[in-house]
């Protein structure tokens, strides 16, 4: 029987008041992983216009947002975001010889393309409440 590793680990943190809260963070293992399916395939499609790719790589960012947009975990999904920005600026640098990828185009590019990361999931306390109704 095999156990799989839990895909967000728990480690021991403080809230701002500084009182102790279990973290739910992404696991560094799956981060590099998923962010280096995203080189290759951003490699695959590097001659594809830059919408078609922008598409795909909304897709990407989304999907990793909802899955660990869980709460104190937003700062390891903006760095995915991030990560991906830049693997998306290596590729379109590498078009040509003579590339004309400024950071300032890449920026306006990421902006419209990859969606801005949130927490999607509720805190445990709050999607825990259950309420009944009585009867009249």
């Amino acid at each position: 029987m095999r156990f799989h590793r839990a895909t967000l680990p728990h480690c021991c943190g403080k809230t701002r008041k500084g009182k102790f809260t279990v973290l739910r963070l992404t696991s560094a293992k799956r981060m590099r992983a998923k962010l280096l399916m995203v080189k290759e395939e951003l490699r695959r499609r590097m001659h594809q216009p830059i919408a078609e790719q922008g598409r795909y790589l909304r897709a990407v960012v989304s999907g990793h947002a909802r899955y660990f947009g869980v709460p104190r975990n937003g700062t390891c999904i903006g760095r995915f975001r991030q990560a991906v920005g830049r693997l998306w600026l290596r590729t379109l640098r590498r078009r040509s010889q003579k590339h004309r990828m400024t950071r300032q185009r890449m920026s306006r590019l990421a902006a419209h393309w990859l969606p801005l990361v949130h927490i999607c999931h509720p805190y445990p306390d709050q999607r825990l409440i259950v309420t009944t109704q009585g009867r009249n």
